[in-house]
């Protein structure tokens, strides 16, 4: 296990560029408004939106990571359409593996002990086993490595969000994702608002003019702490952080990652950019374990006199919220839970959209689930030879959250170019269970960065 210093320490930013995000200078709505007609779902890049994917031949897939969010995408998968089977796990604990076997056994999913892998390396006894499609849902940390083991070995992949934890990986998952492509490997992610019905109608909207030229944005996830372990006694301190990842810098990359990424996701799909820069701060007040800040507040430059606010909290008792604003020239967009609408600037509703009705079919409701969107659009994609692959969109905006948090992190000005051309990298190299020096180096903004 290598110093601890060097796993958790901030890398110093290579200046010279050799990738630029940037789509172009004008957003989505501009672009799109100016050809003079509404263009098509399938003009827009939108996935279908299907009660559940076609028959076809029998599909397989293989859960790495069989946590809660590995198993319910699991139970996605295999409630995507017909003929699907989930046949084979892989997880660090047994008893997760246990825990995973009971619930699928409840309805009426087998899945063989001899296609159940523990251990650091039980990805690749997995991969060597026949299935089609692999589910990435450990720890974000691991998700590069894993998807690339997954594209070398020839499965299609389904990959939680976010797709790493820095540039290093992130690199190494837009090389994956070009690998991917040239194989026909169907690629589909985790940020779940691009395969949310009320997220679609609205980005339609937007992408069709509805509200002019896009000027501003607002991006914001607040909410109480989420969920830690207490340690127990006989857990070695990489059992605990393991355990305990979503708050561990290296494991999950900061909420700003873990959780904001899908606001920030859904700003980078409806301006149809990426950002030059950012600029921000943050802190740590109210944690009790882990290493990571308690809030971020960070405004990403879009170019052109565009810019997002960007903020997200883990702090209890107090105000709480989650959702995007997007504002044009013609009116402003707003997407929380449940409630999609565009308006005047007056205040008036220009358009919202229209949620089913409580008394409608559950299981029309059920498959409107992003969810389960997400894996019927897999599974469609590739019994209907209909190639998809998210995992560059994903990676980007992925990038865009690191690009936030390490602004906050130093006080500096990250751009772009120096974030994709960073040899930041989280974590140790060597995994094995036992002692680590956890003795983390809190981020202190305007202070020298140990390397």
């Amino acid at each position: 296990m290598e110093n601890n210093k060097n796993c958790y320490g901030r890398r110093k930013f290579l200046e010279t560029a050799v990738f630029s995000g940037a789509v172009g200078a004008l957003g989505v709505g501009a672009i799109i408004s100016s050809c003079g007609r509404k263009k098509s779902n399938e003009e827009l890049g939108l996935p279908p939106m299907l009660d559940h994917a076609p028959d076809g031949r029998k599909l397989k897939a293989g859960l790495i990571g069989t946590g809660h969010r590995g198993t319910g995408a699991a139970f996605n998968f295999f409630g995507a359409g017909p003929n699907l089977e989930v046949t084979a796990l892989a997880d660090v604990f047994q008893e997760r593996i246990n825990t995973c076997r009971e619930r699928c056994k409840k309805f009426g999913i087998e899945i063989p002990e001899e296609n159940c892998f523990v251990g650091f390396d039980s990805y690749k006894k997995l991969l060597e086993t026949d299935v089609d499609v692999v589910i990435l849902a450990t720890p974000p940390h691991f998700r590069p490595e894993h998807f690339k083991a997954a594209i070398r070995n020839k499965k299609h992949v389904f990959m939680e969000k976010p797709v790493a934890v820095d540039p290093v990986g992130i690199r190494s998952i837009l090389s994956t994702a070009k690998r991917a492509e040239s194989l026909g490997l169907c690629v589909i992610t985790g940020t779940q608002r691009r395969h949310q019905q009320d997220y679609i109608e609205t980005y339609k909207q937007i992408a069709n003019g509805a509200i002019g030229e896009i000027v501003a944005a607002k991006a914001y996830w607040n909410q109480s702490h989420v969920w830690l372990r207490t340690r127990e006694k006989d857990w070695s301190d990489m059992e605990y952080m393991l355990r305990n990842w979503n708050n561990f810098i290296w494991l999950s990359g900061d909420h700003i990652l873990e959780t904001h990424v899908h606001n920030i996701d859904v700003i980078n799909w409806f301006t149809g950019k990426y950002p030059s820069s950012a600029i921000g701060y943050g802190g740590r007040h109210r944690r009790v374990t882990g290493d990571q800040y308690d809030f971020f507040s960070i405004d990403f430059d879009y170019g052109n006199g565009l810019s997002s606010h960007s903020m997200c909290r883990q702090i209890d008792s107090c105000a709480d919220g989650v959702g995007e604003v997007v504002v044009g020239t013609k009116g402003y967009s707003i997407c929380t839970h449940n409630a999609n609408k565009i308006y005047n600037f007056n205040g008036s509703v220009m358009w919202e959209y229209e949620y089913p009705k409580s008394d409608d079919d559950p299981l029309k409701q059920e498959a409107n689930s992003a969810y389960i969107q997400e894996h019927i659009h897999l599974v469609t994609a590739i019994r209907a030879n209909q190639y998809v692959n998210e995992a560059e969109q994903t990676a980007l905006s992925t990038l865009t959250a690191i690009m936030g948090r390490e602004a906050a992190y130093t006080g500096k000005r990250i751009t772009w170019d120096e974030i994709m051309n960073s040899d930041q990298r989280l974590g140790p190299t060597e995994y094995k269970m036992g002692p680590v020096n956890m003795e983390f180096e809190f981020p202190v903004p305007g202070t020298p960065i140990n390397v």
